[in-house]
């Protein structure tokens, strides 16, 4: 097979060592031995999570997660805030729509993410609102909400905030428990580095007092089934077997290194791939005041086709970055710089970026 690199913002780049183990012969799940392994997942998931928390494992993307959280913590009727900030904010407001929830919208400017004292705001003047739905990485975008300031307002409120943590867990510091957030939902295929499949949700006490509560019909996530499940060591339904055994020995890989070392070492790979775009002439596309370690969005210089460029990538050098997502389609590319991505492999990614301009006609600045 041709060599092949993958810079997207998810699914990212799988490892040797994991593509191993996702090898292995399948085994039964209703077993002591997958129970076991079941368990030191969770176990292992909590620690990432910074958690005590219930979290529970769902054979979906992290959209299925995004959609659990909806569909558990609320009733047709209810009420319900998103704050946006891309296109994964977007897929809250429509999840919360098709259930039939009354949704209230803060957007903030593509490139910015929302005011916390806009949320502030939102939930004093209308106090009968249940949950707060935002986004900790925007990878459409290459923004990072704070997180810990969101949770500081929606925590004094009857409210449950929900995070997508989708593309941050693992890459960014998240801490659940200490800052007070109810519901975080992940998945394996970014920072965990293991094909999509397999998505989390982590809940707390708060949280599932809603939960109980919903009028949502709901069957494959039903949240209940989990809880119900779990309190044997088990899933409700059919596993994503060596997803689970695979996303075990991720987990370790978190363990060796320790999460402030993964943390700083994402921060500065993202600072590296900024300073290195820079240099070519190129500028960055989100706000720096909230720019994500998770991606690099880089603006696509006037005359170029942004498309065209993320193709020429992939066909000339193997080499997959993304283009942008709905009203930023052909005018960014996004280099993702997380899971087992490298200082080298940034560097090959942007010295073959240099040449596809080159070509296309871009004037790359004779410092770079």
């Amino acid at each position: 097979m041709k060599r092949h690199l993958l810079l997207t913002p998810g699914p990212t780049q799988v490892p040797p060592e994991l593509c191993e183990v996702l090898g292995r012969p399948i085994i039964h799940h209703r077993t002591p031995e997958f129970q076991a392994i079941l368990k030191e997942v969770t176990e292992g998931l909590q620690f990432v999570y910074q958690t005590k928390n219930d979290i529970y494992l769902l054979a979906s993307s992290g959209t299925g997660a995004m959609e659990a959280a909806v569909a558990n913590l609320l009733s047709a009727g209810d009420k319900a805030l998103v704050a946006e900030c891309g296109k994964f904010g977007e897929r809250w407001t429509e999840l919360c729509e098709t259930f039939g929830v009354k949704t209230k919208v803060i957007k903030a400017k593509w490139g910015h993410v929302p005011n916390p004292q806009d949320v502030k705001k939102a939930l004093e003047e209308d106090k009968s609102i249940k949950a707060v739905f935002i986004t900790h990485s925007e990878t459409s975008t290459g923004v990072n909400t704070d997180v810990k300031a969101m949770a500081e307002v929606v925590r004094k409120t009857d409210a449950v905030l929900a995070v997508d943590a989708v593309s941050s867990l693992g890459v960014i510091d998240l801490k659940t428990d200490e800052w007070g957030v109810d519901v975080v939902v992940s998945g394996c295929h970014k920072g965990f580095m293991l094909p999509p499949g397999l998505a989390f949700i982590s809940v707390n006490a708060k949280a599932f007092k809603l939960i109980e509560k919903s009028k949502t019909p709901r069957y494959y996530f039903d949240l209940r089934k989990s809880k119900e499940a779990w309190a044997d060591t088990d899933t409700p339904f059919t596993s994503a077997i060596n997803l689970i055994i695979a996303l075990n020995e991720s987990i370790k890989i978190f363990k060796t290194k320790g999460l402030q070392n993964q943390f700083d070492h994402f921060e500065k790979l993202a600072k590296f791939t900024r300073e290195a775009v820079k240099n070519l002439g190129l500028t960055i596309y989100p706000d720096a005041s909230c720019i994500s370690n998770v991606l690099t969005a880089v603006n696509v210089p006037s005359g170029i086709d942004g498309n065209k460029l993320v193709k020429q990538m992939r066909d000339k050098y193997g080499i997959s970055i993304a283009g942008g997502q709905g009203e930023l389609k052909g005018k960014i590319i996004r280099i993702a710089h997380m899971g087992c991505i490298t200082k080298e492999n940034i560097e090959e990614a942007l010295s073959c970026l240099e040449k596809i301009l080159s070509e296309m006609g871009y004037k790359v600045p004779a410092k770079a």
